[in-house]
This record gives C-alpha cells, sequence and structure tokens, in this order.
C-alpha cells in the first residue's frame, strides 16, 4: 500500500521524499526494519526509537515516522513528521491491515483487577453460544482453540491488528481484550474501534509508571473517551470512581451493581468454597466461580452478552457452568484436606479481596476449632514499590501466619523487596510473619506447618509458569509447587 494512502487524514507537521512509495512492512524495532518497512520512532520510557532511525534506514526501511526529523536524511526515504508518531502508528496500521476492528466485534476490558476474569469469561461464554471468538489477555492470546503466548496484557498496535486479521480468516465474529491502563497512554489501542468496553474497578497500582492515582485514573477513563457512539460502555457503579468512566464519553452509558439502582442489577445470596449464589435481574442462579468480586465479574459478564443482543436467560445458564480463569482462586486440595489456594492477586485491593473472601469461607471444623489461613505473598521488582508495605500489612490482618517471599524480583535485589514488604508489618504481626526469599522454600514451609482444613493461599503470580529474575525467566508454577509439596508430606 502506498504510504500517501496510509496517511489520508492524518494530520501532518512535515513531510520528505516521496509520498507514493510501497509500503509493505510495518515495525517499531530497527531491527526487523527491511526493504518496504515503514519505521516508526517511538519515545518510550526506557529508550527513544529517533536514535535507531539510522539503523532502520541502513536495514533498507523506506519511510520513516517520527515526531522530530533526523539531521541528516537519506534521498531515497521518506519521513514523515507528525505531533504522535505512537498514535499515528495505529491508524497507519489499522489502514495497512484494512481495518479489522471494524469489520468483528471487539470488546475491551479495563480496569485494576478482574480484567483478565471478565474477558475470559466474555471468551468462554460466547464461545459457548456458538461463535467463533478471539481473545486478548495477560494469559494468553487465543483464536478459538488455538493458544497464542501474550506477552503484555495489551498487545502493541501492529501485534493487535495482526492477531485481528487472524481471527477475521478464521471465522472470529467476537474478539474479547484486555486493555491496560499502559496501553491507553502509549497508544496501543489507536486506530481501534471497539463495539464495548467494560470498567471493573479501580485500585492502587502501576504508581511506578502513572505517578499518581489522577493520573491512573485518567489513563483508564481515556478507553472510554475513545469509544465511539455505536459502542456501549459499562461501569460498575459500585465503584468509586465508577461513573467517573462515563463522563465524556460518546458511547451508551449503561451500569452493573450488587448495591444500588442499575442497568443489571445483582444480590449475592450465599457465597462457599464450592460457590455462589445468586440473584442477577430476579434469576436465582448457581455459579461455580467464588467471592465477591467474582460477583461483580460475573455480573460484567452477563451485562456486556446482553448489551451485545444475547438472551438473558441463555447467557445466565452458560455463565453457571463456567469455571474460573487458570490462576484465579485455583484449588489445590491436599489428600489430608489442606486447602490451597493459587491467585494472581498482585495489588493490594486484590489481595484483601481474596483474603477477605477465604476469611468469610471458614467453617470450623469437628472440635469447633477454626482453620488457619497461611498467606505465601511476595511484591513484583522494577514495578510499583509504594504498594508492598501495603500489601505485607494487608496479609498480616487477615492470615493467622504470613510468609513473605519473592515473587517476580527481575531487576531488584529480592531481599530489599521483602524489607521494604515487611516495613508495613505491624508490631503485633512480627511474631507471625517470616521472611523466606526463595519462593519454593516458602511454599514448602507453608505447607509443612498446615492442618488439615487450613488453606494456604499463594498470591501474587497466579497462572504465570516462571519466575523472571535478572532478566532470566525460569520455570516456576505455584500450582505445581504448592502439589509436590502437597505430595511430598504424603509421602516422605
Amino acid at each position: 500500500m502506498q504510504l500517501q494512502n496510509l496517511l489520508y487524514k492524518i494530520p501532518l507537521l512535515a513531510t520528505s521524499g516521496r509520498m507514493d512509495t510501497d509500503i509493505t512492512h510495518l515495525t517499531m524495532d530497527s531491527r526487523r526494519a527491511g526493504p518496504g518497512s515503514l519505521f516508526a520512532a517511538i519515545r518510550g520510557t526506557v529508550t527513544d526509537g529517533h536514535a535507531y532511525i539510522g539503523t532502520a534506514v541502513r536495514q533498507g526501511a523506506v519511510a520513516i515516522l517520527c515526531e522530530k526529523l533526523p539531521e541528516t536524511m537519506v534521498e531515497s526515504v521518506a519521513y514523515v513528521q507528525v505531533q504522535n508518531p505512537a498514535k499515528t502508528l495505529g491508524m497507519v496500521a489499522a489502514a495497512f491491515y484494512g481495518q479489522p476492528s471494524q469489520k468483528l466485534r471487539l470488546v475491551g476490558v479495563t480496569g485494576t483487577n478482574g480484567k483478565t476474569s471478565v474477558a475470559t469469561l466474555l471468551f468462554r461464554l460466547f464461545r459457548g453460544l456458538g461463535y467463533h471468538c478471539g481473545l486478548l489477555s495477560t494469559v494468553q492470546n487465543q483464536i478459538d482453540d488455538q493458544v497464542i503466548a501474550a506477552t503484555h496484557t495489551t498487545p502493541d498496535v501492529i501485534t493487535a491488528n495482526e492477531l485481528l486479521v487472524q481471527m477475521l480468516e478464521r471465522g472470529c465474529q467476537y474478539v474479547f481484550m484486555e486493555v491496560s491502563s499502559h496501553a491507553v497512554v502509549q497508544e496501543r489501542i489507536a486506530g481501534l474501534t471497539f463495539a464495548g468496553g467494560v470498567f471493573t474497578n479501580i485500585t492502587h497500582d502501576h504508581l511506578d509508571f502513572h505517578g499518581t492515582f489522577d493520573n491512573y485514573i485518567r489513563a483508564k477513563k481515556g478507553f472510554f473517551d475513545q469509544l465511539p457512539a455505536s459502542a456501549f460502555a459499562l461501569t460498575n457503579a459500585d465503584d468509586k470512581r465508577g461513573l467517573v468512566m462515563l463522563q465524556n464519553t460518546a458511547a451508551r452509558k449503561e451500569t452493573y451493581s450488587l448495591q444500588t439502582l442499575a442497568t443489571f442489577k445483582g444480590k449475592l445470596l450465599a457465597d462457599s468454597l464450592f460457590g455462589l449464589n445468586m440473584l442477577v435481574d430476579d434469576r436465582e442462579v448457581w455459579f461455580k466461580l467464588i467471592g465477591k468480586f467474582n460477583a461483580y465479574n460475573l455480573l460484567s459478564v452477563y451485562g456486556a452478552a446482553v448489551l451485545l443482543g444475547e438472551e438473558p436467560t441463555e447467557v445466565l445458564t452458560l455463565l453457571s457452568s463456567l469455571m474460573p480463569p487458570p490462576g484465579r482462586f485455583e484449588q489445590v486440595v491436599s489428600a489430608s484436606k489442606i486447602v490451597g489456594i493459587v491467585d494472581y492477586a498482585h495489588t493490594p485491593d486484590a489481595l484483601e479481596n481474596v483474603l477477605e473472601t477465604i476469611a468469610g469461607l471458614r467453617q470450623a471444623d469437628e472440635q469447633d476449632a477454626m482453620p488457619q489461613i497461611i498467606t505465601v505473598v511476595g511484591c513484583g521488582g522494577n514495578r510499583d514499590a509504594a504498594k508492598r508495605p501495603l500489601m505485607a500489612a494487608i496479609a498480616c490482618r487477615f492470615s493467622n501466619r504470613v510468609i513473605l517471599t519473592s515473587d517476580n524480583p527481575r531487576n531488584e535485589d529480592p531481599m530489599v523487596i521483602l524489607e521494604q514488604m515487611q516495613t508495613g508489618v505491624p508490631p503485633v504481626g512480627f511474631k507471625k510473619t517470616r521472611i523466606i526469599e526463595d519462593r519454593r522454600e516458602a511454599i514448602n514451609y507453608a505447607v509443612s506447618m498446615a492442618q488439615p482444613h487450613d488453606i494456604i493461599l499463594v498470591a501474587g503470580k497466579g497462572h504465570e509458569t516462571y519466575q523472571e529474575i535478572q532478566g532470566v525467566k525460569y520455570d516456576f508454577d505455584d500450582r505445581a509447587v504448592l502439589r509436590e509439596a502437597f505430595s511430598a508430606r504424603v509421602n516422605p
């Protein structure tokens, strides 16, 4: 496709070179540039793509999209200066790939907690309704039964459009996509046309990237601000910032709630380790998911499905049969009836939700003794450090025993992270808290002290099958390690 056609209706600051140049490939990585490539020079948090324009040209790139023109320009290369190369690349990518998001129904899910659960449940629900579907999520990307590894919560605009094209070619009618706050700020959803947006909740997270909580809220809201009038905007009316998301959106405004009047109204009737019972728009339904936080997730999925035109009773019937996504309140039970729960909870609010749910589900045994809650938790490196003491404080508040351990330390010293977490341990929590840097050892220790019916929560990594240490990803799956520890206890 000719460069001038890709730039149709896009405001340009300046151009140099031939605009009728044929473009056969888009890239943000100068190493992947080649003959026919358009290289987008984007300023990132770590590197500035403008520093690699020369490399891209030497690799054979025929066009450069940039915020600032280089001092030296090659005559045979077309240069395009725009105010926001990242946003422009989104529009260029959509045009290059034939506007795939306009040819199917793309629904985005955003919020601090619940994005993966809601997107995955929508995907499974619509598969059950007989549709071909796509999923773009933290856990994995998926085209019907085909699984494609995910490297980011929300892929970059080029990858997203490539995946949408593949989904179209496979006959997909619906695609459900997690939309992270990073993706909104970094324009990774620019150029995509959404049929709907769902907001779950917003709590403390990612302040290392956004700087302030207000900036974080604005990033989430930015997704809804981009929705067209043809789309729906479904928000959690019980969240303090839920209705803020609907301000200024052109989309149809809808709400869901467990506590107040809303388009889609739910009431939690009963909750147990085996599932939850709810009234949803006056229909009583038993679901296999657990916890009040999942009641909200289920209600948002139900609302989105109805807004997409599905019949309410059929939606609830199918939803009642669905299991939680991997690593979301996933249970591993030992032969001696110790209950292990693996959950992705990696924010203060998510950890509190899970532990509060566990505390409410405990039942006294035959001797009228209450099972212990043993929590194994850490915090990731190179991420929001302000939440570290909060996570430890919450673990202490709801648990009988707490083991602070390494999560994904990435490029940080794990002991520094743990020392920062320890500052959140209150004086009354010192005796019940232990630091064990090695995550496998920490899980084994939790199992060694547990008694029948006790509940061990292993939080923070959920579905992940690796542990990232100094840039290397080592095989590590909390669920597998927990099973091994249970087995070793039975067969010493």
